[in-house]
């Protein structure tokens, strides 16, 4: 239901007051200097509002992408499992980049011009001679926001739709599963060996963390997260919770790390339970950094911390291990994840053939 009332001004001038009232949405009123312009106002906010749109356009307006970010970080990002660290991370840049804009102004054509931003910007740090993001990279900040924005559509009603859906991803260049050599392996873990830190409770944090990569094919964050009650020295076994693909598992600690873990324990940090603990005890150390600082003295191209988990599958593979056996020790959901290592067991499953085949037709050929 609508009306427009007609109203005299002191100074003898018309003036035309619209009001729109419609059942479960408050009255709404607005007022002009021709009756005209007070009949489209009605037409298209009448419309909005029995569709709906008008509340969330409201809503955009009212709130800024810092109100979503830290709404969605104070609710929705302690669920996540494993990459909170990564979302914390692009969220502060997308906060610090166009946080202040109103959601209504957050369009495919702002977020276009963030990308561009995203493949231009030149690290303070280079790694590995790269100065700027990958493609694929640049793609991982665009679906954090997008994860974001979509909670703003579906869950909180701040917006009608998510604008990042209408901007054009990167070509991502073709998965190639890089892993290390055992030549290559030797060289890093002498590396990280030589890599000391002035200030650290142990001189071999680097080695051990690394080490732990190698020997269990642990995600990065499975072990960054590692608590001292995640560790079973007794049973000689890691336990990582709360994994990527939502399980538990338990994988083996092998002679070398727990070796290195007996030594580690006794200059512990206990003012944190976590095993990887800054001197104060405050926060977790970032060993991404160390990680490039590591493989540019071992003289390693090409490489990220995510292929120390390729070179454990691939090394598994190589010395006849089934895709089973791959699976339980890197945690993989689906058997589909794994088969791409299943080049790598050819061999041996040729050899285990034959093998097979020859025991199977013995008799027959010595008759």
């Amino acid at each position: 239901m609508h009306d427009i009332r007609k109203y005299l001004k002191k100074d003898g001038k018309p003036s035309y007051t619209a009001r729109i009232r419609i059942d479960g949405h408050p009255p709404m009123t607005a007022t002009f200097s021709k009756k005209t312009l007070a009949q489209i106002w009605i037409q298209e906010n009448e419309s909005a509002i029995k569709t709906g749109k008008h509340i969330q356009t409201s809503e955009a307006k009212k709130h800024t992408l810092n109100d979503l970010i830290l709404r969605y970080e104070q609710n929705e990002l302690p669920k996540r499992h494993s990459d909170q660290e990564k979302f914390k991370m692009h969220l502060k840049w997308w906060s610090k980049a166009i946080g202040e804009y109103c959601l209504v102004f957050i369009t495919p054509a702002l977020l276009t011009e963030c990308k561009e931003m995203l493949e231009k910007e030149v690290f303070k740090y280079p790694r590995q001679g790269r100065k700027t993001r990958t493609p694929a990279t640049v793609n991982r900040y665009l679906a954090t926001l997008s994860i974001v924005l979509g909670y703003a559509c579906n869950e909180y009603g701040w917006l009608d739709e998510n604008p990042m859906k209408k901007v054009r991803k990167n070509k991502e260049q073709a998965n190639k599963d890089r892993y290390l050599t055992t030549e290559e392996i030797d060289r890093l873990l002498r590396a990280c060996k030589e890599f000391n830190i002035k200030g650290d409770n142990y001189n071999k944090e680097t080695y051990l963390f690394v080490l732990i990569a190698l020997s269990s094919g642990a995600r990065y964050s499975e072990i960054h997260n590692l608590t001292w009650g995640n560790v079973d020295l007794q049973h000689k076994q890691f336990y990582f919770l709360n994994t990527k693909n939502k399980e538990n598992r338990g994988v083996p600690i092998t002679d070398e790390v727990y070796k290195e873990l007996k030594e580690f324990k006794k200059v512990r940090n206990i003012k944190n339970n976590f095993l990887w603990t800054t001197k104060d005890g405050r926060k977790l150390i970032d060993f991404r950094t160390r990680f490039y600082k590591v493989l540019e003295l071992a003289k390693i191209e090409n490489c990220r911390f995510h292929d120390l988990r390729h070179t454990v599958a691939s090394h598994i593979a190589m010395n006849g291990g089934s895709l089973l056996d791959i699976a339980q020790v890197t945690g993989h959901k689906t058997m589909q994840m794994v088969k791409r290592y299943s080049h790598l067991t050819q061999k041996h499953t040729a050899q285990l053939l034959q093998n097979t085949v020859d025991i199977m037709l013995s008799s027959a050929n010595n008759t």
